[in-house]
């Protein structure tokens, strides 16, 4: 019998009662792994409810205790760490070792809630007036929620409700229908860990799971990251429902290469970016721009793209695992096809892999197109697969101009040896998240996801110090004591003095 998925209510795993069900499939078989149930309004509404509940004692935890939850929820994250990637391998298609950095990215954020001691402290001014003191305090919410993609279904749940509920908040999270499973088990290690029932709570769905948390009226702020498409739709629904709201979305990365960068190095991190993990991540590098005599190095990215193993994830020296679904496989090849169709040079085609043992699964290998323009489809949209569109620029002020012109702004990179160059480009460069000689600039926790423009709606990024705001009000207290001896007089002014 195939084992189904639970939902999360008030601490228990529970069956839910659904007549709609999902298979998760394994996408270098096609095994079926497991069902994911699509909750009901009923059980969306038993998930809040709870966390509501939950809020009422949690907000007022002391926060070294829960500081010290944290601390055993890394440990445990620690200890568990091969379980987890090979969860996260079976129902995702990514390496081994691409999943055990996903788990260990996500790892981070857990530690850094662990410091929430040092992170939620508010501002205090003494006699501002005479006698008069004002301080801030960061309050909680109240229930949060999360939605999150297929593509990490390890790090992006725990950018989540880690430090939301680190801050004095209860969480209703809802991963991905197509890979919960390895999220699921991350929520088991932080119940053991010791977060209280209700404080954490999972639902599974679609569409409908998706707008029942915008709507409902006991979700204070939801926090998304996903598709252009959904996450406008997400956006504008929960912020119209009066919610916080933050929405990490798609992106088109550049990274620009200077003839002057070390050649062996620059090719290695492009080939690693562009193609890792199926180049199915939001901050894969999807776009070169070879600047000058750098267009001389393309025939040795093809060779060092023509070199990468294509096969399933668990397999020993694989680095190209297969894409998630058959839809992706199709949108991608229908992309391949549109590039060739509107007039780039296909100069390594990775459609139709023999992969040995695995003739059923989703692959694509390494693709690179040359002569690449703006106008072509697949410059224009997020093929969120191992494609590589390079493009030409004269000059560096050349290739800033592109990339500046391009609605996404989520990360760019520059290979160079040139600091006056490195520098010149990040002034110029309107794009949130820079690397320079650093291919995806995806920043540790103690700095914000800071992506920009068309990729983000929302002020706040969802880690580092910026989540610490969104997830919490600030309530500003002045305060006066009188002496018990002391006499006042009618003041009918409002300047204390």
């Amino acid at each position: 019998m195939t084992t189904t998925v639970k939902l999360l209510i008030n601490g228990e795993f529970v069956e839910s009662q659904t007549t709609e069900w999902r298979d998760i499939i394994n996408p270098a078989t096609q095994d079926v792994l497991a069902r994911v149930p699509f909750a009901t309004t009923d059980e969306v509404d038993r998930a809040v409810a709870s966390a509501q509940a939950a809020f009422k004692t949690w907000r007022k935890t002391p926060i070294g205790a829960r500081s010290r939850i944290f601390l055993k929820y890394q440990q445990l994250i620690r200890e568990h760490m091969k379980e987890l990637a090979a969860i996260l391998t079976a129902e995702q298609g990514k390496t081994l070792a691409d999943a055990e950095g996903d788990v260990f990215r996500g790892l981070e954020v857990v530690e850094h809630a662990a410091g929430i001691g040092n992170l939620q402290l508010g501002e205090l001014a003494n006699n501002v007036a005479s006698g008069v003191d004002t301080y801030t305090l960061l309050q909680p919410l109240g229930v949060c929620a999360g939605i999150t993609p297929f593509n990490f279904p390890a790090m992006i749940p725990l950018w989540m409700f880690p430090m939301a509920i680190a801050t004095g908040n209860t969480f209703v999270l809802k991963p991905s229908e197509q890979d919960p499973m390895v999220t699921m088990r991350l929520c088991e290690l932080a119940l053991e860990a010791g977060i209280p029932p209700g404080v954490l709570n999972v639902v599974h769905g679609g569409p409908n799971v998706v707008n029942a948390i915008c709507d409902h009226r006991d979700i204070k702020a939801v926090s998304f990251v996903g598709s252009t498409r959904v996450g406008t739709h997400v956006y504008h629904r929960a912020s119209q429902a009066g919610k916080r709201v933050q929405c990490m979305m798609g992106a088109k990365n550049h990274a620009i290469v200077l003839p002057d960068a070390n050649k062996e190095q620059t090719l290695n991190n492009l080939a690693g970016a562009a193609f890792g993990a199926a180049g199915q991540r939001c901050m894969a590098v999807s776009v070169a721009v070879l600047v000058g005599e750098a267009h001389d190095w393309l025939p040795d990215l093809v060779t060092k793209a023509k070199g990468l193993k294509v096969s399933a994830g668990h397999e020993s020296g694989t680095d190209v695992g297969p894409l998630i679904s058959c839809a992706a496989l199709d949108r991608v090849g229908s992309l391949i096809e549109r590039g060739v169709s509107e007039g780039a040079t296909l100069s390594l085609d990775g459609r139709n892999p023999s992969i040995s043992g695995y003739a059923n699964g989703n692959f694509v290998g390494p693709t690179i197109f040359d002569g690449v323009t703006r106008e072509m489809s697949i410059y224009k949209e997020e093929i969120f697969g191992p494609v590589l569109c390079v493009m030409h620029a004269a000059t560096l002020d050349d290739a800033i101009e592109l990339i500046n012109a391009n609605p996404n702004g989520n990360g760019v990179a520059i290979f160079t040896r040139s600091g006056a160059a490195a520098r010149h480009f990040q002034e110029e460069i309107d794009v949130g998240q820079v690397g320079i000689n650093v291919p995806i600039p995806v920043p540790v926790p103690i700095f914000s996801f800071t992506g920009s423009r068309a990729s983000k709606l929302g002020d706040l990024g969802p880690y580092g110090k910026q989540v610490v705001q969104f997830y919490t009000q600030t309530k500003t207290v002045t305060e006066r004591w009188f002496d018990e001896n002391d006499v006042g007089t009618v003041n009918t002014t409002i300047n204390l003095k």
